[in-house]
């Protein structure tokens, strides 16, 4: 009786898969990674727009779990913004239902686009860049939630209390003190923000809890392609540790929002303490 009830928790607690978008760079892929190092699950899909780097992260991710028997990580062309591809990226998560069902979350694609509401000459700013960017880390953030969400109500739960999984949505410092430029960016992330608390109350009679992150400055692929100068100012308003936080401290986290159960319908920083002015990066 004591090997059974020790082989069901195994297999309630490891034998799930967890979805990532922008899963093949940067936050996302630094989380698929802890993830797979430590046993948290055994099955993880990248959902991403770049197919090569996606499908160079999935081998990568294969060939570092080929002892640990069982695991699987699958990679799917995905753009968020194109409902059709988020239903195929959740369908081809989800299609394991029975072995691994669908219990985490990670949404980790979007972008961002400086520009100022009015150029220096005086022209108004493009209408459909504020778009884009809205479209990308709010409504396909908000893609991936309800058609994530409607696969993983249908398994089964994984706790007495009726647990079934969780989904962790990517903001920024930039939600709160959005900076010059930043216009559409704070936009989106504010409303990423502000989603999460409904979000949570939505879906707790489903046993899925709703966590978003609001990293600071963090060395990404994103921030690696910013200027040297810009790069110094943000370190300068950085408290303590004074540097740029890492990927890997973000999947930290990440993992640890899994783990610990009582979090539920908040927004972290994951800023040291940093807390933006209202100066121009431009």
């Amino acid at each position: 009786f004591v090997c059974f009830a020790v082989l069901f928790w195994f297999f309630c607690t490891k034998m799930f898969t967890t979805l990532i978008t922008g899963g093949a760079s940067g936050l996302g892929f630094a989380v698929a990674k802890q993830l797979a190092q430590n046993g948290v699950c055994h099955r993880i899909v990248l959902g991403d727009l770049n197919e090569d780097l996606g499908q160079e992260r999935v081998a990568e991710l294969n060939q570092l779990m080929r002892e640990t028997s069982g695991f699987e990580a699958l990679f799917v062309l995905c753009d968020v913004t194109k409902t059709d591809q988020v239903h195929a990226l959740v369908g081809v998560a989800s299609a394991r239902s029975q072995s691994h069902p669908l219990r985490l979350v990670v949404n980790s694609a979007g972008i961002g686009f400086p520009a100022r509401l009015v150029s220096g000459n005086g022209e108004p700013a493009d209408r459909d860049v504020f778009a884009r960017v809205v479209d990308i880390n709010l409504m396909g953030t908000f893609d991936v939630c309800r058609l994530a969400s409607s696969a993983m109500v249908k398994h089964s739960s994984i706790a007495a209390d009726g647990t079934r999984g969780l989904i962790v949505n990517v903001a920024s410092v930039a939600a709160f003190e959005g900076q010059i430029g930043q216009l559409a960016y704070s936009a989106s992330k504010g409303a990423v923000v502000a989603m999460t608390l409904p979000l949570a109350r939505d879906l707790a009679r489903h046993g899925i809890r709703a966590m978003t992150v609001a990293p600071g400055v963090m060395e990404t692929p994103m921030m690696a392609s910013a200027p040297a100068k810009t790069r110094e100012g943000l370190t300068a308003d950085v408290v303590f540790p004074k540097r740029f936080g890492t990927a890997e401290e973000f999947a930290q986290l990440v993992e640890h929002l899994w783990q610990n159960k009582y979090f539920n319908g908040e927004t972290v920083r994951l800023d040291a303490a940093i807390r933006m002015p209202p100066v121009s990066r431009l």
